[in-house]
């Protein structure tokens, strides 16, 4: 029997019991009397048991059942009579069973990072193509890319492992806009980590306002501010930076970010290796000419340094916690990887 098929059935033998299965599959309808299709074995199969292939056929799953240590003879035709309403209401009770359980689960993440947060939200999207067909419902995001396509916008809280919201949206809905409903969320204390594309001043002003927290990198094309002899006045990042003695690594500055907003922040800079500096300048270059224009000298600057900013405050985080707080993001980037890459969540047809 394939390793995939014993681990799905250990997997769902692990996190139910087979009797509660069974009872779910009666409770719904799924099962009403004796048969070879029982509840346990349609749920490894749908879920669990179509990891192995993006595309799987009634047949494919029917031969799954042989490769059982104890096999079950079933035919195509059979398992597409089951797959009803019925089918459905099981798969959907099943699924609330799991959610219930999930909100039990100890909160997991780094206490020393995140005792001071309730929940810290990691919020980012992934994109997929659809059939043209669907292109009205879904449009995608125009010109020569396809013409339907679909977002999944997720905002996924990394101390309780748990999505405090998720939707499906089409593809031509940038996400510097969606941001606005993900910052609807936001609430006292609650920490925001999340990449440049949803960047957006606003949201972070709103963030801020409601006594909640940010984490992200700067667009370095947004106008950030610093006050001086009580004034407020506009920093020449790319000058700033290069008075910097070449010997400092890391470096912090407390600035205002938007002319109108003026939302207090503070600036972390991180000097990156020299051979990360010519190759993000080479690419920039490459880039450039693509598009007929010669990249600023201030904007080659910029690339010698990663920049974040973020309001939580000097008691709560060094300086030097911030950069090694925002690669906590990338976790929200696996999930996704592991749903395109082993649930095929683009596969589709």
């Amino acid at each position: 029997m394939p390793a995939g098929t014993r681990s799905a059935i250990g997997m769902l033998t692990d996190f139910f019991a087979a009797d509660d299965i069974e009872a779910t599959a009666r409770r719904t309808g799924f099962v009403q009397r004796t048969s070879k299709i029982t509840g346990k074995l349609f749920l490894a199969l749908v879920t669990f048991g179509t990891w192995s292939e993006g595309k799987t056929t009634l047949a494919q799953l029917a031969a799954k059942g042989t490769q059982l240590r104890q096999p079950v003879d079933v035919s195509p035709e059979a398992l597409h009579q089951r797959m009803n309403k019925k089918a459905l209401a099981f798969l959907q009770d099943i699924l609330r069973q799991v959610l219930a359980k999930l909100q039990c689960l100890t909160p997991m993440g780094d206490d020393g990072l995140f005792a001071a947060f309730p929940k810290v939200y990691l919020a980012d999207s992934t994109g997929f193509e659809l059939p043209d067909a669907l292109h009205k419902t879904f449009p995608g995001a125009g010109g020569s890319a396809a013409k339907a396509g679909a977002k999944i916008q997720a905002v996924w809280d990394y101390k309780s492992s748990l999505f405090d919201h998720f939707a499906l949206t089409p593809w031509n809905i940038p996400d510097q806009k969606y941001v606005d409903t993900v910052v609807s969320l936001a609430q006292k204390n609650i920490l925001f980590l999340f990449d440049l594309g949803y960047f957006k001043i606003k949201s972070l002003a709103h963030i801020s306002r409601v006594g909640a927290y940010f984490c992200c990198r700067l667009n370095h094309q947004t106008n950030i501010y610093e006050t001086v002899d009580g004034h407020v006045e506009p920093v020449q990042l790319a000058a700033f930076l290069l008075t910097v003695a070449p010997d400092c690594l890391l470096l912090e500055k407390a600035i205002f970010i938007g002319a109108t907003e003026q939302v207090a922040s503070r600036l972390i800079a991180v000097r990156m290796p020299e051979a990360v500096v010519n190759a993000r300048r080479r690419s920039a270059r490459k880039n450039a000419k693509k598009k007929g224009y010669t990249p600023s000298q201030a904007h080659l600057t910029l690339l010698a340094w990663n920049l974040f900013i973020t309001n939580v405050s000097l008691t709560i985080w060094t300086t030097a916690t911030v950069p090694k707080v925002y690669p906590i993001r990338w976790q929200i980037e696996l999930i996704f990887k592991s749903w395109k890459s082993y649930l095929h969540l683009a596969a589709l047809t």
